[in-house]
């Protein structure tokens, strides 16, 4: 169990962090102390997640910020809004992330931009910002990016989203070594199957697809978004001081044992 005051006085930013485990994990750094910077596209998205963590940790210090991470002028906005608000930026989760299981020969060159440009180019915008930010004051941090289990085994229908999240753990490795030196730690998750409604209704369209996936997974469960939002707060807390350029998956061993002979019985 985390202690109360784990992230106490530090402020970080979450895009996509409205919904979803963007929001579950707002909940979980508000619970510990941290300043939480809710970054979206969609307003309503904000004030809904503002509500819900106001409502979990009364007197949390929540700033909501209207803004698309393909833009580099609305993050340098957010970062500054952050600033503003609570002097400094500790923390960076890269969450925002568009979506759609699609085969490759159909897929558009705007439905592939369209993810490209949000989950790569979006976690490149954010990442140099913050980290312009973090190296200018010498004060280091903690950047994680939200990558899904599929890029190192591939996932037919995800060949956008799939290049794009890798893409984004390269990113993360590079940053890693490069900004070690401004005590700047940059890790990533990998969440496999989780809980989440709004995933559900772009992925998953039946419950027989539901049970096929969950047999999959040697846990014989999905993930919940408070399990994704511990791991996350293990790597930019202090308790992983010494962990940059990592990957932890978060998948109940769903992509391994996917050999020739399948699971014994």
């Amino acid at each position: 169990m985390f202690t109360a005051d784990l992230l106490a006085g530090q402020t970080a930013i979450i895009t996509g962090g409205g919904t979803g485990l963007g929001l579950a994990t707002a909940q979980r750094f508000a619970s510990l102390g941290a300043n939480v910077v809710l970054a979206s596209r969609t307003e309503s998205h904000l004030k809904d997640g503002a509500a819900a963590i106001d409502a979990a940790v009364p007197g949390a210090r929540v700033l909501t910020v209207v803004m698309d991470v393909r833009k580099p002028d609305d993050v340098d906005r957010m970062v500054a809004d952050a600033v503003t608000r609570f002097g400094r930026v500790d923390i960076l989760i890269n969450n925002a992330a568009g979506n759609f299981v699609c085969k490759a020969e159909d897929l558009s060159p705007n439905g592939w931009n369209s993810v490209i440009n949000i989950v790569l180019n979006g976690s490149f915008y954010c990442s140099r910002a913050v980290g312009r930010h973090m190296i200018a004051n010498g004060h280091g941090g903690a950047i994680v990016s939200i990558l899904a289990n599929y890029v190192w085994t591939g996932s037919a229908g995800t060949i956008h989203s799939a290049a794009a999240k890798a893409g984004v753990m390269s990113m993360t490795q590079t940053l890693a070594v490069e900004w070690a030196r401004h005590k700047i730690r940059v890790n990533a998750v990998a969440p496999g199957p989780i809980e989440s409604p709004g995933a559900a209704k772009q992925l998953w369209a039946s419950e027989a697809d539901v049970a096929r996936i969950t047999e999959m997974i040697p846990l014989k469960r999905w993930g919940k978004p408070s399990e994704v939002a511990d791991a996350v707060t293990f790597l930019v807390s202090p308790l992983s001081s010494y962990v940059t350029g990592d990957v932890l998956t978060i998948d109940g061993a769903a992509w391994l044992g996917r050999g020739t002979f399948g699971f014994v019985s």
